[in-house]
């Protein structure tokens, strides 16, 4: 993957790692495994899910988050189309603030994008 994608993974993975392993983590344990639980297929498609994942980190302005659900967005086969929707949403919930997240995020899904078209 590229430079951004490669750096957020593996950063990622290193300190969920950490905090995973901790004697002390049982409460961030359960909050993973609900969280992991909320994005599953139910009645809302997983697509649906991430992509209302997605709106609701760039409104919260949250850049981590945004790149998970970018990820996982890209996984699940969402388009750039898609995306823009999203964007276009999480803009208008959020208020001009969450343009500079906007511009990270596309960031991040072009390099998703051209990673794909490799």
């Amino acid at each position: 993957m590229g430079k951004l994608v490669d750096e957020f993974n593996a950063y990622r993975q290193r300190m969920n790692d950490k905090i995973l392993a901790s004697p002390h983590s049982k409460i961030l344990k359960r909050i993973y495994g609900v969280d992991t639980l909320a994005y599953e297929e139910g009645a809302l498609p997983a697509k649906t899910k991430e992509m209302l994942g997605l709106a609701t980190s760039m409104v919260l302005r949250c850049d981590d988050c945004i790149r998970y659900h970018l990820l996982k967005c890209h996984q699940l086969g969402v388009t750039t189309a898609e995306i823009f929707e999203v964007f276009g949403i999480a803009n208008l919930v959020g208020g001009t603030i969450v343009i500079p997240h906007t511009r990270r995020a596309l960031e991040f899904w072009e390099e998703l994008e051209n990673e794909t078209q490799v």
